[in-house]
């Protein structure tokens, strides 16, 4: 719901709209919560619609982005670290966690998916803005407010780290 007053910008709300799926996936991937992924989106949407004029000549969707990722971190910041692991998205406690580490005849797309979530989180956003959203280095190095050597250099590593750790088979009964 669109908060009172706020003018309907037809090229505005197409934009928002047509972002959503590449949106979610990217908020899926950096939480590993699709409640809260959802929580981020829409939070960002209503953040974009409400501060249009911000927006300049940027490109709407990188716009998207950038803002989608700050509230990801500025939520961080503020929950406090619960458990010995850093990532708030992993929950030992979920039974499909649980169901999924002790099965060894996973599929390929669950054994990435687990290696893509021990990602540091730089490297996971990074690798998923340039393969996954397709946004160029450049793009991406400007959604997350780095330089393009240091952007390609996460990427580097994380395509490195998967890499490794998609080698290494599961171990057969």
């Amino acid at each position: 719901m669109l908060p009172a007053g706020t003018p309907a910008d037809p090229d505005l709300r197409e934009c928002l709209l047509g972002a959503i799926p590449a949106l979610r996936a990217f908020a899926h991937a950096l939480t590993d919560d699709g409640a809260r992924g959802d929580d981020l989106v829409q939070d960002a949407l209503l953040r974009a619609w409400t501060g249009a004029d911000g927006a300049g000549d940027r490109d709407a969707t990188a716009w998207l982005f950038t803002i989608l990722r700050a509230r990801f971190y500025a939520e961080r910041r503020q929950r406090p670290r619960v458990g010995p692991r850093k990532r708030e998205g992993f929950r030992p406690d979920r039974p499909e966690r649980r169901a999924e580490s002790v099965r060894p005849d996973r599929s390929e797309t669950v054994r990435f998916r687990e290696a893509l979530r021990r990602l540091p989180d730089a490297q996971r956003e990074a690798l998923i803005l340039v393969g996954g959203q397709r946004f160029t280095y450049g793009e991406a190095a400007a959604i997350c407010g780095v330089a393009v050597g240091t952007l390609k250099s996460r990427v580097a590593r994380a395509r490195a780290r998967l890499a490794a750790e998609l080698e290494r088979r599961p171990p057969r009964p």
